[in-house]
């Protein structure tokens, strides 16, 4: 049996998925994704939040089989846990699995389940950064929901991005949508909503650190409130945690 050829270097397949799909829609990018072999075994990270019902749908109609990794802080509204079943059992999805903290971790560092209130960046590295890091340990690449309309380091955002010093490829199918695509897409697709979206909550993350949003004001202006931190830091380079830039205070 002839032996397969070794793959090109990951930069280039990057390239090559980007150019194949640079006319592309979002069905078709995630498609690339699943059957092409230079992506290599794949998951898609999922928070079970206010838009992620959407790549579910997505992965339900291609690959109900596929990996999807949901990361259980044990600090997650009620309805989010409620949200998960329901939308895994009407969508169909095979594959769900529950990543959380690591017990000796939560002994030796939160003990109390406080540490939130002092630092929330230790305890976002502790409940999520550093458990989804120990699932992708088998993956070659993973898809994220981020799009370019949400500014900051992700307004060029691509299809294909190499996550740097792992290795692992990043798929962003919904990079072009705009916010009001998704919408649309959950409306034509008769799709549940998170319940907490209907009582001011346009963005979900744990209950201790979300808030409702008021009346003009941003979609993520809810999530850590009153500091100057906008991202859990589930991204990384060079194998280290990525956050988003501070809060303007404008």
């Amino acid at each position: 049996m002839p032996l397969e050829a070794p793959l090109p270097p990951l930069a280039e397949r990057i390239a090559a998925l980007n150019a194949a799909t640079r006319h592309h829609g979002a069905v078709s990018v995630l498609e690339k994704a699943l059957t092409d072999p230079s992506v290599g075994r794949t998951a898609l990270v999922s928070s079970f939040g206010a838009e992620s019902v959407v790549l579910l749908h997505m992965v339900s109609i291609l690959d109900r089989s596929l990996p999807v990794l949901f990361v259980d802080t044990e600090m997650l509204f009620d309805e989010t846990l409620a949200y998960q079943a329901e939308v895994a059992d009407k969508l169909g999805l095979m594959n769900v699995q529950r990543i959380g903290p690591d017990r000796a971790d939560l002994l030796a560092e939160d003990n109390e389940g406080i540490l939130h209130v002092h630092d929330t960046d230790a305890c976002c590295t502790l409940r999520k950064s550093r458990p989804l890091q120990r699932a992708l340990d088998g993956v070659d690449a993973w898809i994220t929901g981020r799009k370019r309309y949400q500014g900051g380091a992700r307004a060029e955002l691509n299809f294909f991005e190499e996550e740097l010093g792992t290795g692992r490829i990043k798929v962003n199918p919904l990079a072009r949508w705009a916010r009001e695509d998704t919408q649309e897409y959950i409306i034509q697709n008769r799709l549940p909503r998170h319940p907490l979206v209907a009582q001011g909550y346009p963005s979900i993350g744990c209950a201790p650190c979300t808030s409702p949003v008021g009346a003009g004001e941003d979609e993520r202006a809810g999530r850590w409130r009153d500091t100057d931190k906008e991202e859990c830091g589930i991204h990384f380079v060079d194998g280290k945690i990525v956050r988003g830039p501070k809060r303007s205070a404008a």
